[in-house]
């Protein structure tokens, strides 16, 4: 515990966005076949080092099997809640779930070139504590660390719904499920909230037996994936309203409400329309009698392809659906980013009005047809998908595997894992660094990113910005 609150936590949004520049990424590495440990790898993103784009160091589990997926921080600019906030924890460990194996890593990260694992929550301990497996999302709450899981109990993960447990932020103890009434929801993916107007939102993918070896083509074209957003009563711990986005907009994905607590709207990503075959951004908000709407307000077009350019999965089609697999909010709520993994799209939307969005920028690299090559000659597998924002949001980052079963069947024989960053124009715009570019090491595909000192899907914050 610190004597004075972290200085990586911030009051507000605007606050957030004045700190130092990142130096250090923190980027999850994945053995696909399950024959490797995962790793976490320490990435030099500060241009005026000699090492700049370079892995400066790696964590490498002692388990095989654990597929890691989302992480987070034990504690961010949540903790200085006027509430219920710990304003004296340090932002010091990452908490990162392995999605198939249930296991949960803590690793200090203090000194970050020699960052090392604190403790390991074994499956056991979260299926006894929980009823619940297959931990997903991690967020930092400003009294505990806050768990998403993809499973019920039982082997398949399917006895019981999904849904969320809380970790005390300082011992890393499982405390339990956080549910005090769910009412309709059955399926779990992402959430988050607004802390001092007291609601949370949560969003839906499918159970373990939807995504694990695949996607599973039947359940799909008979809308049998998540399509629904829920909204909560934080404290209460009550899902208040559920609101469904119609069994065609098939996996209601990325949770992402504006940083700004004062503003009380949001964004979701839906990954596929089967009836269009198009990606979708809706906007979510609170009405003046305190319920809350929903309204698909851009979409993305597939791309026409022939058959034999497709993977067997979508010959039938003859397009690449765009599949917006992850979206994430500058700090201003200025930009919306969209990560188009099938056609190989990252889209920037001007949010400014959210009812309205407008394409305000578009790099292309990788896809499933385009095949588009970094800037620097280098081969980009699959399509950019998990995107992560500088504070001052200057900087883009973003890497290319989605899960590796469905890596393996929307790109068969693709390999690799890369990492690569855009600047950001002052009048919006992107242009891929030709400098930063990262291979993985062989065996290894690359999934979420932290920033030092917090970034745009990582801080919740407490007060407005003025």
């Amino acid at each position: 515990m610190n004597l004075r609150p972290d200085p990586t936590f911030h009051a507000t949004p605007k606050l957030a966005m004045e700190a130092p520049a990142e130096t250090l990424a923190f980027t999850l590495m994945l053995s696909p076949d399950g024959s490797q440990p995962d790793g976490l790898a320490v990435v030099d993103v500060d241009p005026k080092s000699k090492s700049y784009g370079q892995i400066v160091h790696q964590v490498i589990m002692p388990n095989t099997g654990d597929e890691f997926h989302h992480f987070g921080w034990n504690a961010c600019s949540s903790a200085l809640s006027p509430l219920t906030g710990h304003a004296f924890l340090e932002r010091r460990y990452l908490i990162i779930p392995g999605i198939r194996s249930s296991r949960i890593y803590i690793i200090d990260v203090k000194e970050p070139l020699e960052a090392k694992i604190h403790k390991i929550i074994e499956p056991e301990e979260v299926f006894a504590k929980t009823g619940y497996s297959r931990p997903h999302t991690i967020h930092c709450g400003p009294e505990g660390i806050y768990v998403s899981t993809l499973g019920g109990g039982g082997e398949d993960g399917t006895d019981g719904p999904p849904g969320m447990f809380i970790m005390d932020c300082e011992t890393f103890d499982i405390l339990g499920r956080y549910e005090m009434d769910r009412g309709v929801q059955d399926k779990q993916y992402d959430f988050w909230w607004n802390l001092p107007r007291n609601y949370m939102v949560s969003s839906e993918w499918g159970l373990p037996p939807q995504y694990e070896n695949g996607i599973v083509p039947e359940d799909l074209l008979a809308n049998k994936y998540g399509h629904s957003i829920h909204f909560w009563d934080l404290r209460a711990r009550k899902n208040i309203q559920t609101i469904d986005l119609g069994e065609n907009h098939q996996m209601a994905l990325e949770i992402r409400p504006a940083h700004d607590p004062a503003k009380e709207y949001g964004f979701c990503g839906v990954v596929v329309d089967t009836q269009t075959l198009e990606g979708s951004i809706w906007t979510w908000w609170r009405k003046e009698d305190g319920t809350f709407d929903a309204k698909k307000t851009a979409t993305i077009p597939p791309q026409p392809a022939a058959a034999d350019d497709l993977p067997p999965l979508l010959k039938g089609f003859e397009a690449v659906p765009p599949l917006v697999t992850d979206i994430d909010l500058s700090l201003d709520d200025k930009y919306l980013y969209v990560a188009c993994w099938g056609t190989g799209e990252m889209r920037q939307y001007d949010v400014t009005d959210p009812m309205n969005p407008t394409l305000a920028g578009k790099v292309e690299l990788g896809g499933v047809v385009a095949d588009t090559k970094h800037p620097n000659g280098g081969d980009f597998a699959f399509g950019p998908q998990m995107v992560e924002i500088s504070r001052d949001g200057k900087r883009v980052y973003w890497t290319n595997s989605l899960y590796s079963s469905w890596d393996d069947q929307f790109y068969p024989g693709d390999e690799g894992g890369q990492m690569v960053m855009a600047h950001v124009g002052k009048d919006g715009g992107l242009t891929l660094d030709p400098d930063f570019y990262i291979d993985f090491p062989k065996g290894y595909r690359a999934h979420q990113i932290r920033l030092e000192g917090g970034d745009c899907s990582t801080d919740s914050f407490c007060y407005p910005s003025v």
